[in-house]
C-alpha cells in the first residue's frame, strides 16, 4: 500500500507580480436554505488554500445568507428556492469565467437539480474546465459526465456514482462489503477504469496526457483513497474528529482551489486529503479532544499553507 507523504505534496507557486485572479477562479454550485454552511465552508476552504477569488451561484436566500457568513465569498443569487435547468444560462457565463467548478455541496437531490448537473459538467466537457464533484451531485451524476476532475465521495456517495456510471448491483455489493480500503479501492479502480471492466460508465481516457486530464477518485474514510486510472495513493492523516459535518465540504473546497491554481486533478486530491487531515490532526492537540469544527479545520489549513 502506498501512502502519501510529504514529499509527495506539491504547493502551487505564485509570481511576486501576480495579479487579482491569476492563481485561480473557484466557481461553486450548490446550496440552499437549509445548507447554507456547506458551500460557505466550501468556499472559504477554496480560499485559504490559496486561489484569488470564490464565487458562489445559490438560490437568492441562500446567497443572501452566504454573504452574513463572510464578507470574502462573492455571490450570484439564482432565481427560485432550488436548482433547475432553466438557471444554467445565467450560469454558463459564470462557468467561462472562472478556472475550476465545485458542484453539489448543499445543493439538494431533486429532478432540477440533476437536469442543472448535467448540462453544467457538459458545458465543462466542452469548454476544457475542470470540475470537483462532492457531496449531493455524487448521486446524480455518472463518472462518464465529468469530463475531467475529482469525484470526492464517501462510501454511501460511492454507491450512488457506482450505480448511476452503470454498474451491476452485484459488483456494488461487492464493493460495499470489500474491506479494507485497499481491497475496496482496487476493486473501484477495475470497474470503472479498467478496459477490461463491462460497466456502462466507464471513464473514457482523454487524448491528453493521463497526469493532466484525467478522472479521480478520492475515496474518503478513516484512510482516503486517490483513485487514478493509472494507480491508487493511499491517505492516513487525519482522525475520527473529521467524521463532522461539514469536513467533505472542505476538503472539495480544498480540491478546487489546488485545481485552480493549476495542479492536475491528481495532485490536487493528494494535496486536499493530506492537508485536511494533517490540519485535523493539528487540531485534534490543540482542542485536547474531537470538540474541533468543520470551520476551524479551514483555517487551520490555511496556518499549514502560510
Amino acid at each position: 500500500m502506498r501512502f502519501i507523504r510529504n514529499k509527495d505534496v506539491a504547493i502551487p507557486s505564485r509570481r511576486r507580480d501576480a495579479h487579482k485572479g491569476q492563481s485561480g477562479r473557484v466557481l461553486i454550485i450548490g446550496g440552499s436554505p437549509s445548507y447554507v454552511g456547506a458551500v460557505a465552508l466550501a468556499g472559504i476552504a477554496a480560499l485559504r488554500g490559496g486561489c484569488d477569488w470564490v464565487t458562489i451561484a445559490a438560490p437568492a436566500k441562500a446567497g443572501w445568507a452566504v454573504n452574513c457568513l463572510s464578507p470574502d465569498l462573492v455571490t450570484v443569487k439564482l432565481p427560485g428556492d432550488s436548482f433547475c435547468a432553466a438557471q444554467f444560462p445565467l450560469l454558463r457565463k459564470h462557468i467561462n469565467a472562472h478556472t475550476a467548478i465545485l458542484l453539489g455541496n448543499g445543493m439538494g437531490v431533486t429532478a432540477g437539480a440533476k437536469s442543472l448537473c448535467k448540462k453544467v459538467l457538459l458545458h465543462c466537457r466542452r469548454a476544457g474546465k475542470p470540475a470537483v464533484v462532492d457531496a449531493d451531485a455524487l448521486k446524480m451524476v455518472s463518472l462518464s459526465d465529468l469530463g475531467y476532475g475529482i469525484l470526492t465521495p464517501h462510501p454511501k456517495e460511492l454507491e450512488h456514482l457506482l450505480r448511476n456510471s452503470g454498474i451491476s448491483p452485484a459488483n456494488i455489493k461487492r464493493v460495499n462489503t470489500a474491506s479494507p480500503i485497499e481491497k475496496k479501492a482496487s476493486l473501484v479502480h477495475y470497474l470503472l477504469f479498467s478496459s477490461k471492466s463491462s460497466g456502462k460508465g466507464k471513464a473514457k481516457r482523454a487524448k491528453e496526457s493521463p497526469s493532466e486530464k484525467e478522472v479521480i477518485i478520492l475515496l474518503k474514510g478513516p484512510i482516503d483513497a486517490v483513485i487514478s486510472p493509472s494507480s491508487i495513493a493511499y491517505n492516513r492523516t487525519g482522525n475520527p474528529g473529521m467524521a463532522k459535518a461539514g469536513t467533505g465540504d472542505v476538503l472539495a473546497g480544498l480540491c478546487a482551489s489546488f485545481i485552480a491554481q493549476g495542479l492536475f486533478p491528481r495532485q490536487a486530491a493528494i494535496n486536499a486529503c493530506y492537508f485536511a487531515g494533517l490540519a485535523g490532526d493539528i487540531l485534534l492537540k490543540k482542542r485536547k479532544g474531537f470538540t474541533y469544527l468543520a470551520s476551524d479545520l479551514a483555517e487551520e489549513i490555511g496556518k499549514l499553507l502560510r
